[in-house]
C-alpha cells in the first residue's frame, strides 16, 4: 500500500490502553452505537479507521494523544445480540493534525502519515538483528516475573520491530510507557525506548538493580 493512497481524514476509535502497531492484529468487540456506526461506515468504503489512546478516562469527548495507528478491518462477524467482532490489522501510524466537526456519532480527525513512511516497508536492519537476542532475553525474564504464560517459540519467529510491537501491545506496561514506544519514529529510537521501558519494569526494588 502506498502512503499517497491513504485518506487524510479518518474515523478514529479512542480506546484506553489499546496501543496498536503496524503489522499486528487487534481483536475488537464493538458494542457501543457510535462504534457500530463507525465500523459499518468503514465496511462500505476502504475498511480502515484509526485507533488512539485517550489521555484521560473522564468525559465523553476525551483528549487524545497525538500519535495512533491506522488499521484495516480484515475479519468481521456479527453476534446474535448485535455486537460486532472484528480483527483490525495495523497499516501505519499517524499524527493528529486536528479534529473534524461532523454529524457522525463517532469522531473524525485530519491526520498526517509523513513521520511514519517506514511503517509500510518490510526492511530489517542489521541493528535489529544485533539487539534481538538481548531483547528476547529481557522479555522472558519480564514475563516470568509477571507469571505470564507466553509462547516464546512464536515470539522467536518475529523480527525485532515486530517483536517490540507485539510485546508492547500485550504487556502490562503503563499506557504512558506504551505511548512512548508507539511515538518513536525509527527502529533505532524504538529499540532504545523499549529497552528503557523494560529495564525500568525489571528493576529489583529490593536491591535497586536492573537486568543488564
Amino acid at each position: 500500500m502506498d502512503i499517497k493512497n491513504l485518506p487524510n481524514k479518518i474515523p478514529v476509535f479512542p480506546l484506553s490502553n489499546a496501543v496498536f502497531f503496524p503489522k499486528t492484529v487487534l481483536p475488537l468487540n464493538i458494542f457501543e452505537d457510535r462504534y457500530i456506526q463507525l465500523v459499518n461506515d468503514c465496511m462500505k468504503d476502504q475498511r480502515i479507521f484509526g485507533m488512539i489512546q485517550p489521555k484521560s478516562k473522564e468525559g465523553l469527548k476525551k483528549e487524545v494523544y497525538e500519535v495512533g495507528c491506522l488499521g484495516k478491518i480484515t475479519s468481521f462477524s456479527e453476534t446474535t445480540d448485535k455486537r460486532l467482532i472484528i480483527g483490525l490489522t495495523g497499516l501505519t501510524r499517524f499524527r493528529i493534525v486536528n479534529e473534524i466537526t461532523g454529524k457522525k456519532l463517532y469522531r473524525e480527525f485530519e491526520v498526517d502519515y509523513s513521520d511514519f513512511v517506514n511503517d509500510l516497508e518490510n526492511k530489517v536492519s542489521e541493528r535489529e538483528d544485533f539487539h534481538l537476542k538481548n531483547i528476547l532475553n529481557k522479555i522472558k525474564i519480564y514475563f516470568e516475573k509477571k507469571n505470564y504464560m507466553i509462547h516464546f517459540n512464536e515470539l522467536e519467529k518475529l523480527n525485532c520491530d515486530e517483536l517490540i510491537s507485539t510485546i508492547s501491545m500485550i504487556s502490562p506496561f503503563s499506557p504512558g510507557e506504551k505511548q512512548k514506544i508507539i511515538e518513536t519514529v525509527n527502529i533505532e529510537e524504538k529499540i532504545k525506548v523499549f529497552e528503557e521501558v523494560i529495564n525500568f519494569n525489571l528493576i529489583d526494588r529490593s536491591f535497586n538493580k536492573t537486568i543488564q
